[in-house]
């Protein structure tokens, strides 16, 4: 008979990682514009990039909430280690998703003068998905564990793979908004978002390949689960399909389609993802702490999913509705309504 101080942890850490990849989906592509948006000199351009993300920005980011109480209380262990390792790096996160947050209220009312807030937005933008792939990053490096404890220092997650997993992650929510911006706008808006995908898609999949190529050249366990035999048989499947997309965005991009781009980057983010979970799995605290290791008590866990089953399905139904209400394009000097 299956024991259920077994299962549960599974169960929640699948509840985890949805509410990750729906985090990085949706609030991927909104941060994404926001990094994109110096590239757009006019007034009615960053208008029109911000209609078309208004129903949406702050909704996506209950996926971070969930996500975060979800590690917290199903996961307290690995909660405590991971966050006085991260503890900077999750800090300027925060702070700099306030910063874009109140800037995209106060640019609307602050008219004429606004100009600070646009810079607000963007450097709020990109400060948040640097500090996310530093967060990764330090998380894959490995997180000093002593006795379920951290045992490391204040700075170690500053290292340069870190710092290349911060810059991975900008580019790939800026391809993420630029894809947004080609499915949801027309005009100049679109085209110049057309224009700056290629460069995008080519500098995600070069740091997609560098990071393959160092965490198993540095970690013995992600080389053997990746390149034994026979699991490369099976696994090689990953790449596959990651050039098989690559190849469908590009394609989308110079042919003027305008949701097979997005969808395209939102399958490659998905399988580096996947990619990312093969060469941990089962590790919440990879190599220290598994999922059952980190978990909270059985009667905890089971008092958690079942408020998760309650509010898990009013999420996604908002998450559609929304997506469903404001669907369609904008073009020049259109809002939502």
């Amino acid at each position: 008979m299956t024991d259920m101080a077994d299962v549960l942890p599974v169960i929640l850490a699948l509840l985890l990682g949805f509410a990750v990849v729906m985090y990085v989906v949706l609030d991927g592509f909104d941060l994404g514009i926001g990094m994109l948006f110096p590239f757009y000199r006019e007034e009615a351009e960053r208008d029109l990039i911000m209609n078309s993300v208004a129903p949406f920005w702050d909704g996506n980011e209950t996926w971070l909430v969930l996500g975060g109480v979800t590690l917290w209380a199903a996961f307290p262990h690995a909660f405590a280690v991971i966050m006085p390792a991260m503890y900077v790096p999750v800090l300027v996160l925060l702070l700099a998703l306030i910063f874009r947050g109140v800037a995209f209220e106060f640019r609307w009312v602050a008219k004429p003068h606004h100009h600070a807030w646009d810079w607000s937005f963007a450097v709020g933008s990109t400060l948040s998905a640097f500090a996310q792939g530093i967060v990764l990053g330090g998380l894959l490096g490995e997180i000093p564990v002593v006795d379920g404890r951290f045992a490391g220092r204040a700075l170690d997650w500053l290292t340069p793979f870190s710092l290349m997993c911060g810059l991975a992650v900008v580019s790939g929510y800026a391809l993420l908004g630029a894809t947004w911006l080609m499915m949801k706008t027309t005009g100049d808006v679109e085209q110049k978002a057309r224009r700056m995908g290629p460069a995008l898609l080519a500098a995600l999949l070069a740091f997609i390949v560098i990071v393959s190529i160092w965490t198993p050249l540095q970690f013995d366990r992600i080389a053997e689960r990746w390149f034994s035999f026979p699991n490369w048989l099976f696994l090689l499947q990953v790449p596959v399909a990651t050039a098989l997309f690559a190849w469908l965005c590009w394609w989308g991009i110079r042919r003027g389609h305008a949701v097979l781009p997005f969808m395209s980057a939102i399958a490659i983010f998905l399988l580096a993802f996947l990619g990312l979970v093969i060469s941990n799995v089962p590790y919440l605290v990879p190599p220290s702490m598994t999922i059952w290791e980190a978990a909270a008590y059985p009667g905890s866990q089971v008092f958690f999913l079942i408020g998760a089953s309650i509010l898990l399905p009013m999420i996604l139904a908002y998450t559609v509705l929304v997506f469903w209400l404001f669907r369609g394009k904008l073009g020049p000097g259109e809002g939502y309504h």
